[in-house]
């Protein structure tokens, strides 16, 4: 009996060692993968938001008139376009007045039904203008190009460390 008792014990304490390795392994591998898909995801967020951006900037100032101002607004971390896309030489149907800014560590942009997210996890936002010879200009109306910083976070899990990405691009107005 107390042959079976040692030999019992000494299984149990195996499978305890074996059971502790492969939850190391497994709490290892979930780490890994939740690293990865945030990263991915702020990534991937990232671009989208960034791409959506340059194509408002570069179609800003699209009008069968160019007597507008292509950029209304050109804060740091703010921007206001118009375009006229229905003809009708007035800047008041749906779409045609954008706002894009950072409320808190969400990017926004405004088109006219309110200002929706389009990305969450943004540290910065970024906006730097350059005129028709490429430099720097805080005049709206001067405005050609628009250089855009975001920096983004993956979402915070037990799993994901702090680290960032950043994104910039420079996206110049076609119709100017």
């Amino acid at each position: 009996m107390a042959v079976h008792l040692a030999e019992l014990l000494v299984a149990l304490a195996m499978v305890g060692a074996l059971m502790a390795a492969t939850f190391t392994t497994l709490d290892a591998a979930q780490r890994a993968y939740a690293i990865g898909a945030g990263r991915a995801e702020s990534q991937q967020n990232g671009r989208v938001a960034l791409e959506r951006l340059a194509r408002d900037v570069r179609h800003a100032g699209y009008g069968p008139t160019s007597e507008f101002d292509a950029v209304l607004i050109a804060d740091s971390t703010r921007l206001v376009v118009q375009s006229d896309f229905n003809g009708d030489g007035v800047i008041a149907g749906a779409g045609e007045t954008i706002t894009w800014r950072l409320t808190g560590a969400t990017l926004r942009r405004d088109a006219g039904g309110g200002a929706q997210p389009i990305i969450d996890g943004v540290r910065a936002f970024v906006l730097e203008y350059l005129d028709a010879a490429d430099a720097p200009t805080a005049v709206s109306a001067d405005v050609r190009t628009v250089v855009v910083t975001l920096v983004t976070q993956p979402p915070a899990s037990r799993f994901v460390p702090a680290g960032a990405v950043t994104f910039t691009t420079a996206a110049r107005i076609r119709n100017r």
